[in-house]
């Protein structure tokens, strides 16, 4: 067995999305002699990174001041109109300015792809003399003797698929590190991992999620309105007994960005997200701006939606939590980036002072307090009731609770109740409580196929690796998975990445068509037995997404 080569630095960051890289640079910004190094699954900084996205310039004004003249690509797009539409199947409403409280404001916000705001970030990050290490995933956390986090391993190359050596075989590489900070994004597996093993959750409520599926159009230039930002709710996912919402963002260069955001916590096991997706786009008001466009991207991720009541102990020895691996997400907003970066550069800032004083692969105590105590605990706490009011009341009363909890809290009127939440995984019904939901066949002009869809996202994997996606007990999955809830993986998965293959007179078998995955994590969340573990695969795989 080839023996890994080891590389001590003073921090390691697993993940170059916003929070990671926010914390490299502001390491730099303290002190320019620390050896950072960020480490990135993805084949390039920003292939992964998915969101919608609209982003508060906040943090990024705090770290960068200068970003509006200095070629970042965010400030090509400030948002200019703001509407909230409530959708019925056939028509809309918009819902009041006056109804919404002042937080749910876009004012001097901006619209734009995070993938490449990201990229961005990177290029500041090694001018900086920041190590970033694209296609280099974090695998396996390190531990010292005395049981401290001491920094992480990377994947292994050329491990084929019956887990034998293929003649490139390179071990993965050790970073020793005096602190690791883990950016991994929602539901990031070494994450699971690190609140499994310091008990990081015995405080909070468990995360939700909802599954994000986006799509990029040209569109024709006669409809683009530069900065408008559009969210919806209401009708489709008014039939299917759940919730979530649809968004459609003018953005530079002729281009919307419109997606579908479906709660993970649906308890019909028929609900097909990609397909309620579909069904959005056929709205009057949507088809209107997309008819005479163009698809050119696709892509999906989970999506943090617990709030504040979710947010787990943050630092632990040897190591922290920060963005959207913590959970920092503002769900009523549908805004987490700037609150992912601020949690980085807290994290740096006490990082860097922990390493000044001479201290290392300890707990950073300090860092957790400084979140609680900083803007990302205010404006969560303002919202912090809101997604389990929709939960448990339903799109239309739960809106209007939620709306009335935000504005009492908005203007600092105490409310004695925070509500919690349950498991995605523990919502599910049986399936025979229901009856299937028939969608309408794509048209191959405003909606696709999955498999299709998949082909837009820029998706490859080496084949001959071991499946990253596994599968604990395979009897449990085709008696309960497929038996008691009729396969609900072939429908939750954007990506098609589940069969159940069922030929008469043969026991049904389960295929994984790791392949297309695009990396989301929904069967790490939502498979009913928790049965489905996300491993990281071969460095460079998954998506590349362009522009996203």
């Amino acid at each position: 067995m080839s023996e890994r080569e080891s590389m001590p630095v003073d921090v390691v960051i697993v993940g170059g999305g916003p929070a990671g890289l926010s914390a490299a640079i502001r390491l730099k910004q303290l002190n320019e002699e620390l050896e950072v190094v960020v480490l990135e699954k993805g084949a390039e900084i920003g292939a992964h990174i998915l969101s919608g996205a609209v982003i508060d310039p906040r943090a990024l004004d705090e770290l960068l001041p200068d970003w509006r003249t200095d070629g970042c690509p965010m400030a090509e797009t400030p948002v200019t109109d703001n509407l909230h539409w409530v959708l019925t199947k056939g028509g809309k409403w918009e819902m009041p300015h006056l109804a919404l409280p002042p937080l749910m404001s876009n004012k001097g916000n901006y619209t734009g792809s995070l993938g490449n705001l990201c990229r961005w970030l990177g290029e500041k990050a090694e001018a900086m003399g920041v190590q970033v290490f694209p296609g280099f995933p974090a695998s396996e956390v390190l531990f010292d003797e005395a049981g401290n986090v001491m920094g992480v391993a990377t994947q292994d190359m050329g491990v084929a698929a019956d887990g034998s050596h293929k003649p490139d075989h390179e071990p993965g590489m050790e970073l020793h590190a005096k602190y690791t900070l883990f950016a991994e994004g929602a539901r990031g597996h070494l994450t699971k991992l690190m609140k499994d093993r310091f008990d990081l959750e015995a405080d909070c409520e468990p995360q939700v999620f909802g599954l994000g599926i986006k799509e990029l159009w040209d569109i024709d230039p006669d409809k683009h309105e530069p900065g408008r930002v559009i969210h919806t709710q209401g009708w489709p996912l008014s039939e299917s007994d759940t919730w979530g919402g649809g968004f459609l963002y003018h953005q530079a260069n002729g281009q919307v960005a419109l997606g579908f955001v479906t709660a993970l916590d649906y308890a019909n096991p028929y609900v097909f997200p990609f397909e309620e997706f579909q069904r959005w786009k056929h709205h009057p008001a949507i088809r209107e701006v997309l008819e005479g466009g163009k698809r050119v991207a696709y892509g999906a991720r989970a999506i943090n939606e617990g709030g504040w009541q979710s947010v787990p102990k943050l630092a632990f020895p040897g190591g922290a939590l920060i963005g959207c691996s913590a959970g920092f997400v503002n769900v009523p907003r549908i805004k987490g980036t700037h609150t992912a970066m601020k949690s980085g550069m807290l994290a740096a800032e006490n990082i860097a002072t922990a390493i000044a004083a001479g201290r290392e692969k300890d707990a950073l105590e300090d860092y957790d307090a400084a979140v609680r105590s900083s803007w990302i605990a205010d404006e969560l706490q303002k919202v912090k009731n809101a997604q389990p009011l929709v939960a448990k009341f339903g799109e239309g009363l739960g809106t209007a609770l939620a709306g009335i909890d935000m504005w009492l809290r908005t203007l600092k009127i105490r409310l004695p109740f925070t509500l919690g939440h349950h498991k995605d995984a523990e919502s599910l019904n049986r399936a025979d409580l229901y009856k299937p939901i028939a969608y309408p066949k794509p048209d191959g002009v405003l909606s696709f196929d999955r498999l299709t869809s998949v082909s837009f996202s820029g998706t490859n994997h080496e084949e001959d690796q071991p499946c990253h996606l596994k599968v604990a007990d395979m009897e449990l999955q085709l008696e309960s998975e497929l038996g008691v809830y009729a396969g609900p993986s072939t429908r939750y998965c954007p990506a098609g990445v589940y069969e159940w293959l069922v030929e008469e007179g043969a026991e049904p078998k389960y295929v994984i068509n790791a392949q297309n995955c695009v990396h989301c994590k929904t069967c790490d969340i939502k498979d009913p037995n928790g049965n489905i573990t996300w491993l990281t695969p071969e460095g460079g795989g998954g998506p590349m997404y362009p522009n996203m």
